[in-house]
């Protein structure tokens, strides 16, 4: 269904265009092929850097690590005194993310926080220029809610599988963003809708779609 919505050819060119990965990439690369494993992929990893860079982001939150993957195109675009933090269900996971981080000699700008993600961010004091929300489809708006007051004019949060991902029906949630009745909808769908809908209505953000790997919400604090 991804590969309907989004053609894998998009993604493949704009990998070919944008920053190269290096070797910790591409062992990511290829154990996310090997074990069926989503990450964002190569395409909008680059994105992540390149906005991170962009907005010339010291801090950044995320909402779902995995093993690492979006996290490390994060870090090779934050300063020496930068800090990312990591945060994940799965120790197995959170202890790969360790491992590459220090292979790519991030390690002393990374926090591995192992747990509920929406918890974990309380414990934190703003400001964070960049949020990844990558957790539960469901409880994104909570994710938004939760940091939305940590985040400064000019920061970004960025929203991982706002078309497609895993049970999510694109058609229902087409639907609901358009304000249509789609019918019975699984929470997937209905979570990401709602969470698009949050996050644009609110006047204090403005956003964007990035229609790459399973699509990107860009909300960007304009107040």
């Amino acid at each position: 269904m991804a590969a309907e919505i989004l053609p894998a050819a998009n993604a493949a060119f704009a990998s070919a265009i944008g920053p190269d990965p290096d070797d910790v990439i591409e062992a990511m690369d290829e154990r996310a092929d090997t074990d069926g494993f989503p990450t964002v992929g190569p395409a909008v990893g680059g994105w992540l850097q390149w906005l991170a860079r962009t907005i010339e982001a010291r801090r950044v939150f995320e909402f779902g690590s995995g093993f690492g993957y979006s996290a490390y195109w994060f870090a090779r675009a934050l300063p020496d005194d930068g800090e990312i933090v990591l945060t994940e269900v799965d120790e197995g996971e959170l202890d790969l993310a360790r491992e590459y981080m220090k292979r790519g000699g991030f390690d002393d700008l990374a926090r591995y926080e192992l747990g509920d993600a929406i918890e974990t961010v309380a414990e934190y004091d703003g400001p964070f220029d960049a949020v990844l929300i990558d957790n539960e489809k469901a409880r994104y708006r909570e994710a938004f809610e939760a940091v939305r007051s940590k985040v400064p004019e000019g920061g970004l949060v960025i929203a991982d599988n706002a078309m497609t991902a895993g049970p999510m029906d694109f058609d229902a949630l087409s639907a609901l963003v358009e304000g249509e009745d789609p019918g019975e909808v699984d929470e997937h769908t209905a979570g990401v809708a709602d969470y698009l809908d949050r996050v644009g209505s609110d006047p204090d953000f403005e956003t964007v779609l990035l229609p790459l790997g399973e699509g990107v919400a860009l909300s960007h604090r304009v107040a």
